[in-house]
């Protein structure tokens, strides 16, 4: 590595050292798991403070090329297992022959064990996108809420947080922990309410404290989150959860039909 010459010279130094430490990433120069020069050994290399050489590794760091391991340095990040989402967990069939719920099945395709962690079951007032789709009060304890760790293998893949009519979940299992065969859609399904179609809401944000320390989140790395809304053969809406997952982790594929 030696320091830019030309317009990039014009740049901030920081950015300098940034880019150059970038192009040996993205060329395969230095490859994931490499440790990275000291910030010492940086900032003598493009003749800049240590401060400035201590920035260059933070912009990396934001951009999720970099991770530094305290005391042991700053490495290249490792390719990442990808978890993939498809829309066909969903599939009635599917949990009808297996008795798995939609993340269990999910996890038993991909080779991997699934636990499921419940961090809370209680009756509140719903968030106001809640309450829009479930057309229910949005200013009284209308809905059960359902927040749960989902990990695969031991590590953490999601967080999720399903939201249910209280007078659908009122005196059933889905006040529990365990909601028996089927999951959640089983026991939805003894009420009345059979599973027909979906919406998923898709965007891209930074984590919150809690979520970046649950999905153990490196800095500048996003999350997806995700609302999804089930609606049954009446096309009513009857379940809301907002998946929130690892970007650098996690895939979404879907299928679907091209109306005429």
């Amino acid at each position: 590595m030696t320091p830019a010459d030309g317009p990039e010279a014009e740049q901030l130094p920081s950015r300098r050292i940034a880019d150059a430490v970038r192009e040996l990433i993205t060329s395969g120069e230095l490859a994931p798991g490499d440790k990275l020069p000291s910030e010492r050994e940086l900032a003598r290399r493009f003749g800049t403070a240590r401060n400035t050489a201590r920035e260059a590794i933070r912009l990396l760091t934001e951009e999720a090329l970099v991770t530094p391991h305290h005391g042991k340095g700053v490495f290249v990040r490792e390719t990442q297992r990808l978890f993939r989402w498809g829309n066909d967990r969903y599939s009635r069939k599917a949990y009808r022959e297996t008795g798995l719920t939609p993340f269990r099945l999910e996890m038993q395709r991909q080779g991997k064990t699934a636990r499921i962690e419940a961090v809370a079951i209680d009756r509140v007032v719903p968030p106001p996108e809640v309450a829009e789709r479930l057309n229910v009060p949005a200013d009284e304890e209308s809905v059960l809420r359902r927040l749960n760790e989902y990990h695969a293998d031991d590590e953490p893949v999601q967080l999720v947080t399903t939201y249910l009519r209280w007078s659908d979940a009122e005196g059933t299992l889905l006040t529990e922990p365990k909601t028996g065969p089927g999951g959640i859609h089983g026991r939805l399904e003894d009420k009345g309410h059979t599973l027909k179609t979906g919406r998923d809401e898709v965007t891209a944000r930074m984590p919150t404290h809690e979520e970046a320390r649950f999905l153990e989140t490196p800095a500048g790395v996003p999350v997806l989150d995700v609302l999804h809304t089930s609606f049954d053969q009446n096309g009513e809406a009857f379940e809301v959860t907002r998946f929130v997952h690892r970007a650098d982790r996690s895939g979404l594929v879907y299928n679907f039909d091209i109306e005429p």
